[in-house]
């Protein structure tokens, strides 16, 4: 069961113009017209992201999302190499309740460091 069955509010940043391409899940649809350029907004609009299964524009996310010291958790998605994330982790869950429980986790982490006044792993650039 997704979030909108569950009753939760789904909002979806479309990559393009038309509201009507959003798909029967999406409650708040947002037509960007950025195309790849939205991937930005969809990965560090949140305190944490999921990333389910995808191609290289999920990859694109997971990367912009852990620049910015943003938690990511995928769910039958890319497989990172650990050796070059340095200090960073990209847990995977098995189940989507197991991801939105580890996501929940992790995004209270960080809000816990940051009332802490601790600075998110980031890159300098980012």
């Amino acid at each position: 069961m997704g979030a909108h069955d569950a009753g939760g509010l789904t909002i979806g940043f479309l990559p393009g113009t038309a509201r009507e391409d959003a798909n029967r899940y999406v409650d708040v649809a947002i037509p960007t017209g950025l195309r790849d350029a939205r991937n930005m907004i969809v990965s560090t609009c949140g305190e944490a992201v999921i990333a389910i299964g995808g191609k290289l524009g999920t990859l694109s996310e997971i990367a912009l999302a852990l620049k910015r010291g943003i938690p990511v958790v995928g769910l039958f998605t890319w497989k990172l190499d650990p050796e070059r994330l340095f200090d960073t982790r990209v847990p995977a869950a098995r189940t989507a309740e197991e991801a939105v429980a580890l996501a929940v986790e992790l995004a209270d982490e960080r809000e816990h460091e940051r009332q802490r006044g601790v600075t998110p792993a980031a890159e300098p650039d980012a």
